[in-house]
């Protein structure tokens, strides 16, 4: 008979193990919001420091058969050390501490998920989340606005299924709901194309982030839904295209994209007339211009890192006077990030992400399985999505970035070249 260390350490080490921690760990990340509407705070840092604490036992029993070596990219030890090394001239030290904290915990668990599920358990552990979270969104909305016809305060539910939308779901506005539904969609559509579902439970998944996207009515989402869906064009004609032809291929892509997105910023307000969010756009830019003006007090080290934006220290009190309204986030991951950790950190950010969409780019241009097609469009996604929004600097976003970044090194990494030692008990 085992001793009780042997069996429980046989449980921490077990796949099923893991593969109910990744769907723990993935369903409080996409659910942050909801788990604050009900437990609040403490209950959302308890759930946390749980899952902390089962991933590192999971992690000491696994050690053997873990691959640790180039774990981790270097870009992201050097943009979360910028950030915790801000605490040295931030005027807001007790926040910075908690900002990074909170960065550094959910960074270890997407490190945890990448490490111990391969890609193509995780866009199925993704599936099976977001599938639970979109439906969940739906009969909250019909509850709300067709049976009760009453808001779910508490939730952020506001009820507008009745007018077709806008809808919020189970994640507080309607362009988070839409970021997360779009998400959804690529996931559930490598999961159909892979033929890791039954094609029926990928068809009804298809037809339920469609409805969901249509009924946030978000303008932001339209955008990124048009440069996803000629992302996958474009990764499937590589994909199709002989090797010794790829090369030009990827640098005439290159090419179009430098000058569509040149032509987009030429154009903005036109596009941003024909979408109808001009009032939408317009808080923005007031935010945007008064954060500009702040960045240029504080240029090459920002402010300091602070997460989420505190509103009672400078400068964010500043910003909610000066626009009249109260803000958690910058609505601008890049201007963001300027704005709290200066140039250095702008920089650490740009090489951060910038690796991971290449890196994961090349690999599933080049790899046959339609795993590795996952990461690059999740990364346009939040890529483009970070023009209007903050989202993947924190929880979800900042999760997905950490993933696909680590996986994206594990398969194409200047580091895997460097000579190293297995552990003697690895397979």
């Amino acid at each position: 008979m085992p001793t009780l260390p042997d069996a429980l350490r046989r449980v921490l080490a077990s796949p099923k193990f893991a593969a109910a921690l990744t769907l723990a760990i993935l369903t409080t990340a996409f659910g942050t919001h909801l788990l604050r509407s009900v437990v609040g705070w403490p209950g959302l840092i308890g759930i946390l420091g749980g899952l902390i604490v089962l991933a590192v036992l999971s992690l000491l029993a696994r050690r053997p058969i873990v691959e640790w070596h180039g774990l981790l990219p270097i870009s992201i030890i050097v943009f979360v050390a910028w950030c915790t090394l801000s605490g040295v001239w931030s005027g807001y030290v007790a926040e910075t501490i908690i900002g990074v904290s909170y960065q550094i915990t959910v960074g270890f668990l997407a490190i945890y998920v990448a490490l111990v599920r391969d890609t193509f358990q995780v866009v199925r552990a993704t599936g099976d989340v977001l599938r639970a979270l979109l439906a969940l969104s739906i009969v909250l909305e019909v509850l709300s606005g067709l049976l009760l016809d009453l808001p779910i305060a508490f939730l952020g539910v506001a009820g507008n299924i009745d007018q077709l939308g806008p809808i919020q779901g189970v994640f507080g506005s309607r362009n988070v709901f839409g970021l997360i539904t779009l998400i959804a969609a690529v996931t559930f559509y490598v999961e159909l194309r892979a033929r890791s579902i039954p094609r029926g439970l990928g068809i009804g998944s298809m037809w339920l982030a469609g409805i969901c996207l249509v009924l946030t009515r978000s303008p932001v989402i339209v955008v990124v839904a048009i440069c996803v869906t000629v992302a996958a064009l474009a990764l499937y004609g590589l994909r199709r295209t002989p090797v010794d032809g790829r090369r030009m291929l990827q640098l005439g892509l290159l090419s179009a994209a430098l000058v569509a997105a040149g032509a987009a910023w030429l154009g903005r307000i036109t596009i941003i007339d024909a979408l109808n969010a001009g009032s939408e756009f317009e808080v923005r830019y007031s935010l945007w211009s008064e954060m500009w003006r702040l960045v240029e007090l504080h240029p090459l080290e920002g402010w300091g890192w602070a997460g989420f934006w505190p509103q009672d220290v400078t400068p964010y009190g500043w910003i909610e006077f000066t626009t009249g309204r109260l803000h958690a986030t910058g609505l601008n991951a890049y201007l963001d990030v300027y704005f709290q950790v200066g140039l250095i950190g702008f920089l650490a950010f740009l090489a951060l992400v910038l690796l991971a969409f290449v890196r994961s780019w090349l690999l599933a241009s080049n790899k046959r399985s339609l795993a590795y097609v996952w990461a690059p469009l999740i990364l346009v996604t939040l890529l483009v999505t970070s023009a209007a929004e903050s989202t993947i600097l924190f929880e979800f976003g900042w999760l997905l970035l950490v993933i696909c970044s680590v996986k994206a090194a594990q398969g194409l990494s200047w580091r895997s070249a460097l000579p190293h030692k297995p552990h003697p008990d690895a397979p």
